[in-house]
């Protein structure tokens, strides 16, 4: 190589270690219509690859501090009214499925992003609601809710049962859609059977 290029082939290295790294690019922004966005995602704008699925290194409301989602004591609940109130206005109300990160049931700091059905509300101002899964299922652990709002394939979802989640207003990343009234009726009869609650 004859010297200008070795010092040109130089310069160039010495740059190479001298100039950062560049930005990793940003997440890809929720495909929520701009008249379905809440206050909530308005202040929580990344959101997970895909709108669903684990976050990885962004962060995504319900998943850490005074608003994190969290598994339920059905037990230790009492008296529980179960209601559907659904109102789109950016805060969660019974009726309504809303996004928001769910701790996996070992609880070893991983989780995903997905659809929570809200059936009650607490004195708190926290709810209490129950996960959606578009994987068919079948038992008493499952009730058939149908397509919506909240899934972008409108694939059929499943309501499960068996674990009670709370979350907080500010944990939620946004709404997705309000359930019909006698499709959320089924799943409400159906806790009202398994837990006691009205």
């Amino acid at each position: 190589m004859p010297p200008p290029a070795r010092l040109l082939h130089a310069a160039k290295a010495v740059f190479r270690r001298l100039t950062p790294p560049a930005p990793a690019p940003d997440p890809p922004r929720s495909e929520t219509p701009r008249s379905q966005t809440s206050r909530s995602q308005t202040s929580w704008s990344r959101t997970p690859p895909g709108g669903g699925g684990e976050t990885g290194a962004w962060s995504s409301p319900g998943r850490d501090g005074a608003s994190a989602t969290e598994d339920v004591d059905v037990a230790a609940l009492g008296e529980v009214d179960i209601s559907y109130a659904p109102d789109m206005d950016g805060d969660p109300d019974a009726g309504e499925v809303v996004w928001t990160w769910v701790p996996y049931e070992e609880h070893d700091g991983r989780g995903k992003d997905r659809p929570i059905l809200v059936v009650a509300s607490e004195t708190a101002g926290s709810l209490l609601g129950v996960m959606l899964t578009s994987k068919p299922h079948h038992g008493a652990d499952y009730v058939a809710v149908g397509p919506g709002g909240w899934d972008v394939d409108r694939r059929p979802s499943w309501a499960v049962l068996d674990r009670v989640v709370r979350i907080w207003p500010d944990g939620m990343r946004r709404e997705g859609a309000s359930l019909d009234e006698r499709q959320f009726e089924r799943v409400a009869a159906r806790l009202r059977q398994r837990y006691g609650w009205r």
